[in-house]
């Protein structure tokens, strides 16, 4: 006797009605189904490197790749060359010393760096201090795992640095962990040793671990760089993630990497090591060189290149009537919208439909930015060229755009 059919029904984990797809992953749709079109959309939206990894660091890749035991599992700890020249680094550019063996884990890329530290301090109901604006990844792997999201406002009064009278006045009481990236994305905002200062003796005061995220140090920062992890005691109430996504302009790679005390790296051990295994030997032995590029790779493959593409973007913001702070650093410019308009899509979606120019609200980064634009540097200089000969044709309620000096 042939079962009687029903409707196969199942919903998904309560958890997915925390967050939505994230902005990119959606939009990125869209732009590809206009180009589909013919539509040839310039995108001046995410910040993933368009220039390659050093020649030596490919070349290592190459090699190690083609010798027939390099395909096996690797340790979750990571091989001890990556841990080393990760140390190297540090101490290199940062003048920090860490213990390759105790002191670093290498990360498939600072997303899972947040996924694990995430697992590793706070349980459910927990609450997490994230910047608002700020990158939208903290809030919302915070909300999949069951944690509070309370937002700690960076304004630009403050040239986007965090307000402590306002942190020192909130209930902490629940407070596991404070999110924390300089130089700042999306603001530009630059890194600054009395900031760090001042969230070790936070963090100290009130048993919270500060999370820097860093992976910006080398984009248009030619001054000191600076790490959390410079001040003293640091290592004991703070975390700080590094990426060779932006400096190594590595983004597809996945290399990341965090430092901290043995006791907060074994916690995070715990947590990966039921999550993954280690990535690809030749894979770790390629981003190792990638940690040796000279001053004068850094120098030609990313300061000069953005240097020169920032003057694009900062001719675009003056076309579009934005202001901007010129002292900004990092692959972005971001920029405060004209009054005319209701809000930020408004400009950006006639931007980009109009234009066929993909520019990025800031309204993804929270209500923060919820006047301001982003805009990547990570396109090249004849798209640049373009983008802004595009948008230089645009008309704003029946006038056209101009210059504004």
């Amino acid at each position: 006797m042939k079962a009687e059919s029903k409707a196969f029904s199942i919903a998904p984990a309560d958890r997915l009605a925390e967050v939505s797809e994230y902005y990119f992953s959606r939009k990125l749709k869209e732009v590809a189904a206009m180009n589909a079109k013919g539509m040839d959309v310039i995108s001046l939206a995410i910040g993933s490197p368009d220039m390659p990894p050093s020649p030596e660091t490919i070349e290592t890749l190459c090699q190690e790749a083609r010798k027939p035991t390099a395909h096996g599992y690797q340790p979750t700890v990571g091989i001890p060359e990556l841990r080393q020249a990760m140390a190297g680094f540090y101490r290199r550019w940062y003048g920090v010393e860490l213990d390759p063996g105790s002191e670093i884990q290498p990360l498939i890329g600072s997303k899972e760096g947040i996924l694990h530290v995430t697992l590793a301090f706070v349980n459910p109901g927990d609450e997490v201090l994230v910047p608002n604006p700020g990158y939208p990844t903290y809030t919302s792997l915070s909300k999949l795992l069951g944690a509070k999201v309370v937002n700690y406002d960076l304004l630009p009064q403050n040239q986007w640095q965090p307000d402590f009278d306002a942190l020192e006045r909130m209930d902490l009481s629940r407070v596991k962990l404070l999110w924390t990236n300089y130089p700042n994305m999306p603001t530009g905002a630059k890194a600054r040793r009395e900031t760090y200062e001042r969230l070790v003796d936070f963090a100290l005061r009130h048993g919270i671990v500060v999370v820097n995220d860093n992976p910006y140090s080398f984009i248009l920062n030619e001054g000191e760089r600076l790490s959390i992890l410079q001040v003293p005691q640091a290592k004991e109430c703070c975390i700080e993630f590094n990426s060779m996504s932006k400096s190594h302009n590595m983004p597809g790679w996945r290399v990341g990497m965090l430092a901290t005390n043995p006791q907060f790296v074994q916690w995070v051990l715990k947590v990966k090591s039921n999550i993954d295994s280690g990535t690809f030997r030749a894979l770790q032995l390629a981003a190792a060189t990638a940690y040796d590029n000279t001053d004068l790779w850094h120098r030609q493959s990313n300061i000069e290149t953005y240097a020169r593409r920032r003057r694009y973007a900062e001719e675009i913001m003056q076309v579009l009537g934005c202001h901007y702070d010129p002292e900004q650093t990092g692959m972005f410019l971001w920029g405060r919208i004209p009054d005319i308009y209701n809000n930020v899509e408004e400009l950006t979606e006639r931007v980009l439909h109009e234009a066929r120019v993909f520019i990025t609200p800031g309204f993804i980064f929270g209500t923060g930015g919820n006047r301001y634009i982003r805009i990547s540097l990570c396109q090249k200089d004849d798209k640049f060229a373009e983008a802004l000969k595009r948008i230089k044709g645009l008309e704003v309620r029946g006038q056209k755009l101009e210059v504004r000096g």
